[in-house]
């Protein structure tokens, strides 16, 4: 039996995961998530429906892109998408975190400002794949009013959405420059990093045929880095820059990430620890801990406070954690060239982890 991805041409994760698969070269067989597939496999195994699930070849479930990424790092052969240069590798982690969380906004307001009739069609044939076109497209539009309404708790309304607009052009043009001298973020092999960034840059502002349009006409590089990450690649070639350089055309992007993005995480953690402090006896760690006000491109607005983007930074601190002498001299340069050095402080208390398929307080 061969590895199963339980997913979705057209969710997030389910792309960034199914671009590592492919380059990894390891042996899967991809299973629709189908109404069907949801009740009878993704339920029963996490407790909750959620899109993509990996299952082993002994039938072990392994939900959450990074953990199904270093699951199949732990356990299969071949090069790691981990770089081994210690610099390299937190601005690899860096931006995996930026592609999960922050290009999230701009993923899911192009999705539903540009492409709705698309979605509401692409979640029918998912969903309901056996029924006729139009009864896919009705069902289809049902079954994505909750993903569209969430829209306002990710930040997204019409007072943010020309920032929305206009910082995530930018982001393109700055990858596209960088492309024009690298064909991944770090070199001539895909990166962590990398897969961060495809799942929103592939299976939503790419595949999505309106975003498409606007990426391949702004940032056609970026647009053939998507299909590049995304397709079968078999010869597991490819290095990553020399010396643990972080390539100079990285800057502006990783800067973006401490200007925009390394903010809106602060308040996480704020937030957190104060619904800590005011939930002492509680057992569960909420979806979201309460609202604050983020800002993006100067402005400002509502937006709901998620825990788990500080599970995926802990693991940023905790490799800059490890690190000594020279290596954390130079990543300390990193952190205070692109502003981020807030970073080299920072704590993530209390610590947060995952069990059974879910982000909890550590013991």
């Amino acid at each position: 039996m061969s590895y199963q991805l339980l997913g979705a041409p057209l969710s997030l994760y389910s792309g960034k995961v199914r671009g590592y698969l492919r380059w990894k070269n390891v042996a899967f067989t991809e299973v629709l998530s189908n109404r069907e597939v949801y009740e009878k496999e993704i339920v029963p195994r996490l407790g909750y429906g959620m899109v993509p699930v990996l299952i082993t070849p002994d039938d072990e479930t392994v939900q959450d892109t990074t953990e199904i990424i270093d699951y199949l790092e732990a356990h299969e052969p071949g090069p790691s998408v981990y770089p081994q240069g210690p610099v390299q590798k937190l601005a690899a982690l860096l931006l995996e975190l930026f592609g999960d969380e922050w290009l999230l906004i701009s993923a899911m307001h192009y999705r539903w400002a540009y492409n709705e009739d698309f979605a509401y069609q692409e979640f029918g044939n998912t969903a309901f794949p056996d029924l006729p076109s139009d009864e896919r497209y009705a069902r289809g539009k049902k079954a994505a009013e909750k993903f569209k309404g969430s829209l306002p708790f990710l930040g997204i309304t019409p007072k943010t959405v020309p920032a929305i607009e206009q910082t995530y052009e930018a982001f393109l043009r700055a990858f596209d420059t960088h492309l024009a001298s690298h064909p991944f973020l770090f070199g001539t092999r895909p990166s962590i990093g990398d897969y961060g960034l495809l799942g929103p840059l592939y299976a939503h502002n790419y595949r999505d045929p309106a975003s498409g349009e606007i990426m391949e006409r702004i940032a056609p590089l970026v647009a053939d880095w998507a299909r590049r990450c995304h397709a079968p690649q078999h010869s597991l070639s490819g290095e990553f820059v020399s010396d643990d350089e972080v390539p100079e055309t990285l800057m502006p992007i990783l800067k973006m990430s401490a200007t925009e993005h390394l903010p809106m995480l602060q308040d996480c953690l704020t937030d957190l620890q104060k619904w800590v402090s005011d939930n002492p006896d509680a057992s569960k760690l909420p979806r979201i801990t309460g609202f604050h006000k983020y800002k993006i491109g100067g402005v400002e607005e509502d937006r709901a406070v998620f825990p788990y983007p500080l599970w995926m930074l802990q693991r940023v601190l905790d490799h800059f954690a490890a690190l000594q002498g020279a290596d954390k001299t130079a990543a300390d340069d990193l952190l205070k060239r692109i502003g981020a050095e807030s970073l080299i402080t920072m704590n993530i208390t209390p610590r947060l982890t995952r069990e059974n398929f879910k982000l909890v307080f550590a013991q």
